[in-house]
């Protein structure tokens, strides 16, 4: 899709475009309203404007639109951005099913991390470095880490 037809497309299809990129219905709303965009820049830059404008729901609803990390079955970007976790040993994989667990019982929400070119050991040491922080500092993390998702999403709407 180019810049011109997502700015020229009906509503519902720029949103269910977003949606690619972020689950958070209030962000895909939000930015479908925003357009035309002069540029991609100005997308991007409006994207984390937005998102940094939602509150936590909005957040949590975005986080979990996502796989957990590790777990199979993903398809399309999710399982493109968590490839590293298919070449990890399973003793890699076990732990981090079982981090994920302490996660989610903690937090509330799966652990979210912009897993593009990140091994599973990577991200299984990202996670339990995670695992120690407070709920309000945490969801703050998480965000940015969606921040991140969200914008590779949007490079790979666009082909860029």
């Amino acid at each position: 899709m180019t810049l011109a037809q997502f700015n020229t497309c009906p509503r519902y299809r720029a949103e269910e475009e977003l949606l690619k990129c972020c689950g958070s219905t209030g962000w895909v709303r939000v930015m479908a309203g925003r357009r035309p965009f002069a540029s991609f820049d100005r997308l991007e830059k409006a994207a984390a404007e937005v998102w940094w404008k939602l509150d936590a729901a909005d957040w949590m609803q975005a986080f979990a639109a996502h796989p957990r990390i590790g777990e199979r079955g993903g398809h399309g970007w999710s399982a493109q951005e968590q490839s590293g976790v298919n070449k990890s040993a399973t003793a890699v994989t076990t732990a981090l099913e079982q981090a994920n667990h302490e996660y989610l019982e903690k937090f509330g929400y799966i652990f979210i991390v912009c897993a593009t070119g990140k091994s599973g050991e990577q991200m299984l040491e990202i996670l339990r470095s995670r695992l120690p922080n407070a709920p309000d500092d945490e969801i703050r993390i998480a965000a940015g880490e969606q921040g991140k998702i969200t914008r590779l999403r949007l490079q790979k709407l666009f082909d860029l």
